[in-house]
C-alpha cells in the first residue's frame, strides 16, 4: 500500500512540474521566433562592423575592408579578394563585407537569414568594386556581367562589376556574358548561379 501511495505522489509531482513548465513557456510569435533562432534557416555570423567616427570618413562612405572581416554568406575573407569585394552599409553606419557581388546579392535578398538585426529598409547603400579601377562604386549605378568566363573568389560563376556600360561591353567582348543593371538582377537569377549550400557557421 505504501508503494502505491509513493507512486501516486511521484506521479502527482511529475504532473505538477510539467504543468508549471508549460505555464512558464513564452507564448505567441516571439516564442515561435525564439524556437527557430538556431534552425538551419539562420546563419550565426559575426555582427556587422560598427561605424568608427574616429576614422574621419563619412558614415555612409565606402570604407577599407578589415582583414579579419568575414563574408556573412560564405565565411570567406573579403579583404583577400580586392577586385571582387563588396559591402553594404546600414543607416546606423554599421557594415557587412562580402567577397563578391554574388554574395552581396544573396545577402540583400535574404538579410534576415544572415543578420536579424536588420531589414532591407535598414540598408543605406551598397558598394561593389569596379573591376577596371579597383575603386568602390555605388552598386545601384554599376553594370554587372552575367554568364562570362570569369570565375569569382569561390572559383565559380559570379557577377563582375563595372563603373560604365562601355567597360562592361568591352569585358564581354573577350569574356562573353551579358550586361545587367542592379535592378535587372532578380532573385531567380541569383538562385540560378548561387552555389553556396545552406550551412551553419
Amino acid at each position: 500500500m505504501r508503494r502505491s501511495a509513493r507512486l501516486v505522489s511521484l506521479a502527482g509531482g511529475v504532473l505538477a512540474i510539467a504543468i508549471a513548465a508549460l505555464l512558464l513557456l513564452p507564448l505567441g510569435k516571439q516564442a515561435a521566433r525564439d524556437a527557430n533562432l538556431f534552425s538551419n534557416d539562420l546563419c550565426i555570423v559575426a555582427p556587422a562592423t560598427p561605424y568608427d567616427p574616429a576614422s574621419g570618413r563619412a558614415m555612409l562612405a565606402p570604407r577599407p575592408i578589415p582583414a579579419d572581416a568575414r563574408c556573412p554568406v560564405c565565411g570567406m575573407y573579403p579583404a583577400r579578394f580586392s577586385r571582387w569585394a563588396t559591402q553594404s552599409i546600414f543607416k546606423d553606419g554599421a557594415a557587412h563585407y562580402f567577397d563578391s557581388p554574388l554574395d552581396l546579392f544573396v545577402f540583400l535578398q535574404g538579410i534576415d537569414r544572415y543578420d536579424r538585426r536588420y531589414t532591407p529598409d535598414d540598408v543605406a547603400i551598397s558598394f561593389v568594386t569596379d573591376v577596371e579601377s579597383g575603386q568602390l562604386i555605388d552598386a545601384e549605378d554599376a553594370f554587372f556581367v552575367h554568364g562570362s568566363s570569369a570565375l569569382g573568389p569561390m572559383r565559380d560563376a559570379d557577377l563582375p562589376a563595372f563603373a560604365s556600360r562601355e567597360a562592361a561591353d568591352g569585358f564581354i567582348r573577350s569574356r562573353n556574358g551579358r550586361v545587367l543593371t542592379f535592378m535587372q538582377i532578380t532573385p531567380e537569377l541569383i538562385q540560378s548561379i548561387n552555389r553556396n549550400v545552406p550551412h551553419r557557421h
